[in-house]
C-alpha cells in the first residue's frame, strides 16, 4: 500500500453497509441477503457482524452444508442452551443448487436462536430466482462500491429527511474515486498499474468463471466480444438489433446475454420514463458500466460516474424502506433528453443532466422539468468546485450544481 492508501484505511474503518447490517440485526428477525459485484466488500463487511462463517467455495465448509441442517446446527453449538443469538454468514451459497431449501429449513427451525447473513456475487434476484419459498424470511441489501457520500458518512440517513446536508469531500478521495473507481482495493491502493491489472482480471473472472459457474452460456468467445462492445458504450442507448448484427447471434440471445451480464454486475440498464411524456421513447434502455474508471471518453465517464452514484442511492433507500424509488432517463422523438430522473413514490422527484465542464443549462432539462412538474432539476458539473449550499433546500427551477456538492448529499 502507498502511504495515502494507509491513511484512507485508517479513516474508513467501517462502511455504510456496516451500519445497515447493524441496524438489520438489531431490529429484524429476517435473514439478510447481501448481493453485490465481485470484490465490492461483501464478505469483509458481513464478517464484521458474524461469529461463524461458511464459504461454499471451501471444500470443508461445503461438506458441512451438504450434510444438511443437523451438521450445521451441531457445528454452531445450537443444541446447547444459550442466552444470546449467534450470527452465521454463508458466503456464495447461491452456487448450491438447493440453497433455498437449506436456508428455509435452517431459518424455520432456529430463527429464535440464529441470525443468518447470506452473500452472493450474482444479483440474488429474489422475486424471480428465489420465488415464494423464502417469502417473508429475508430482507435484501444491495452492496455498491464507494461513493462520494460514503467517503464522508458511514451512518444511515435520517428517515425523516433522506438527503444529507452537503459536506465537502477530501480532494484526494474525490480524485481517487474518479481515477480508480469505487471498488475498495483499487480505491484504497491508488496505484494506476495495480488498477489496470485489477480491472482486467475482474472482467476475465466474470466472463470465464461466473458465466461458466452460474449460466448455461457456451459461446464464450462471442460473449467476450459483447463484453468488449459494452465496455466501450457506457452511457449510451443499447440497440439490440445492432449488437445482434455485430456479434452474429439472435436479438433474443443478445437480450439474454445483456441481462446475464447485468445480473453478474458488469453493468446495469436504465429504462426510459414515459408517463406523462408526449412522444416519449419507450424501448431503448441506456447501458452503464459498474466501474467507470477505465472509460476513456470524459463525457461518458462523467455520466457513468453519476449514474453509479444514483443507482447506489436509489437501491439503498429502497433497501432501508425509506420509500419507493426508481431511476430512469428521459428522451422524446424530438431528441430532447435528460440523463436521469429519480422517481419517488411514483412521482418525478428530481432530474439530473451531467456535464464534465460548465455549460449553459440544458434546454431539455428546463423542458422536462416544466412538463413533469418535478420539484428539482440539476445540471451536475464534474469540474466545478464544491459549494456549501443544500441543493434540496427548496423546490426551484433548474440550476447548475457542482458534482462534489450534489453527490455528497446522496448515499
Amino acid at each position: 500500500f502507498t502511504m495515502g492508501a494507509k491513511m484512507v484505511i485508517m479513516k474508513i474503518k467501517h462502511r455504510i453497509y456496516d451500519s445497515m447490517l447493524k441496524n438489520h440485526l438489531s431490529k429484524h428477525r429476517q435473514m439478510a441477503l447481501v448481493s453485490g459485484p465481485r470484490q465490492v466488500g461483501k464478505t469483509t463487511t458481513c464478517k464484521n457482524h458474524s461469529e461463524n462463517y461458511f464459504n461454499w467455495d471451501n471444500l470443508d465448509h461445503r461438506e458441512l452444508i451438504l450434510g444438511g441442517t443437523k451438521k450445521i446446527v451441531h457445528q454452531l453449538g445450537l443444541e446447547q442452551l444459550s442466552a444470546d443469538k449467534t450470527t452465521v454468514l454463508f458466503d456464495e451459497l447461491h452456487k448450491f443448487p438447493r440453497w433455498k431449501q437449506f436456508l428455509k429449513g435452517l431459518f424455520d427451525s432456529y430463527e429464535s436462536h440464529l441470525n443468518i447473513l447470506v452473500t452472493g456475487s450474482s444479483r440474488l434476484d429474489t422475486y424471480r430466482r428465489i420465488g415464494d419459498s423464502l417469502m417473508g424470511r429475508y430482507f435484501l441489501y444491495h452492496m455498491h462500491p464507494f461513493s462520494v457520500a460514503e467517503t464522508i458518512h458511514q451512518e444511515l440517513p435520517d428517515a425523516k429527511r433522506i438527503i444529507r446536508p452537503p459536506k465537502k469531500p477530501k480532494q484526494s478521495d474525490f480524485n481517487a474515486l474518479w481515477e480508480h473507481g469505487g471498488y475498495p482495493e483499487p480505491f484504497l491502493k491508488r496505484d494506476p498499474a495495480f488498477s489496470r491489472i485489477w480491472q482486467t482480471l475482474r472482467t476475465q473472472q466474470l466472463v470465464r468463471e461466473d458465466v461458466r459457474d452460474l449460466t448455461q452460456i457456451q459461446q464464450l468467445d462471442q460473449l467476450t466480444l459483447l463484453v468488449n462492445l459494452l465496455e466501450s458504450r457506457s452511457a449510451h442507448q443499447i440497440v439490440y438489433s445492432n449488437l445482434s448484427r455485430e456479434i452474429q447471434v439472435s436479438v433474443d440471445t443478445i437480450r439474454r446475454w445483456v441481462e446475464t451480464l447485468s445480473n453478474l454486475h458488469l453493468g446495469f440498464l436504465i429504462k426510459p420514463w414515459f408517463k406523462n411524456i408526449s412522444r416519449s421513447l419507450r424501448k431503448e434502455p441506456k447501458w452503464f458500466l459498474r466501474d467507470w474508471s477505465g472509460i476513456s471518453d470524459v463525457g461518458d465517464k462523467a455520466e457513468t460516474f453519476v449514474a453509479c452514484h444514483l443507482l447506489k442511492a436509489v437501491e439503498g433507500w429502497n433497501d432501508l424502506g425509506l420509500g419507493k424509488f426508481q431511476l430512469g432517463y428521459l428522451r422524446d422523438k424530438s431528441k430532447r433528453e435528460v440523463d436521469f430522473l429519480v422517481i419517488r413514490n411514483d412521482a418525478p422527484w428530481f432530474l439530473v443532466e451531467v456535464k464534465y465542464r460548465q455549460e449553459s443549462i440544458s434546454e431539455g432539462l428546463k423542458y422536462f422539468q416544466k412538463m413533469l412538474q418535478a420539484p428539482f432539476a440539476f445540471q451536475v458539473v464534474l469540474e466545478s468546485e464544491f459549494i456549501d449550499a443544500d441543493c434540496f433546500a427548496k423546490p426551484r427551477s433548474a440550476i447548475m450544481v457542482p458534482a462534489k456538492t450534489f453527490l455528497s448529499q446522496l448515499l
